[in-house]
């Protein structure tokens, strides 16, 4: 969490030096600042693919929540196009089905996962409440949009086309559970559980500067190879909405 508070931090300190760098045009009824960029929450759900039927996740509780800045570069003069590079942090939160979460498999070392249930490891005779695994990035996004109304980008609807690295800060996974005396442990366990320290991948987004829809595919494997579940060499889906605040 101390990591991703200096990251927001970090994004908040490059925005406001932004800010201060824009003169400040207000409509006549005090409207917000002209300012240079966007800030982007993006709001979505995630799940993987190429994986086993073992892997499945629920979808609702598989939730994806990512904050980035991006400025924007002109390509050339009324052409429509902008260079958009930005820093921000996702977050992947996946919940697997039938009350399984991932735990060390102790044949492969620390750097690794499987995939068990909760009652196999805390007892038969237990409910679950609360059950994730968190996956906290650093993310670089680098995309090209194009703007339909070349004379004014900032009322044009658009379409952008990119890519971003992400840098994996922490995971983590939460479990809640309740035992057959009422007694309720939260349970949360910090490693890297055989995950790729590094994912990139393309995505899309498209819509107006306020709001847009986005969809972002993943390149490379989720775990690395022979160090996750099954072996798995699953990849990430992520999708949803974002809101831009500037």
């Amino acid at each position: 969490m101390k990591r991703i508070f200096i990251v927001c931090l970090l994004i908040n300190l490059i925005a406001s030096d932004f800010l201060f760098a824009q003169e400040r045009q207000r409509t006549p009824i005090g409207g917000r600042p002209d300012i240079k960029g966007d800030l982007f929450l993006d709001f979505g759900f995630n799940t993987l693919n190429n994986k086993p039927d073992e892997l499945r996740t629920n979808f609702l509780p598989s939730r994806t929540f990512n904050i980035y800045y991006q400025t924007e570069v002109k390509i050339g003069e009324a052409t429509g196009l902008t260079f958009n590079p930005g820093i921000g942090v996702g977050t992947d939160k996946m919940a697997f089905g039938n009350d399984r979460t991932l735990f060390n498999n102790p044949t492969l070392g620390p750097e690794s996962s499987r995939l068990l249930t909760l009652q196999s490891v805390y007892g038969n005779n237990i409910s679950v409440s609360k059950n994730n695994v968190t996956l906290n990035y650093l993310d670089i996004p680098l995309e090209f949009r194009y703007h339909f109304k070349k004379n004014n980008y900032n009322k044009s609807m658009r379409v952008a086309l990119g890519g971003k690295i992400g840098y994996l800060m922490n995971a983590h996974t939460k479990v809640e559970i309740t035992d057959e005396n009422g007694l309720t442990r939260r349970i949360k366990d910090r490693q890297s559980y055989g995950l790729n320290p590094l994912r990139y991948g393309v995505y899309t987004r498209m819509g107006f500067p306020g709001f847009n829809i986005w969809g972002y595919y993943g390149l490379n494997t989720v775990f690395r190879i022979e160090r996750g579940p099954f072996n798995t060499e699953a990849s990430q889906i992520n999708f949803g909405v974002s809101f831009t605040l500037f």
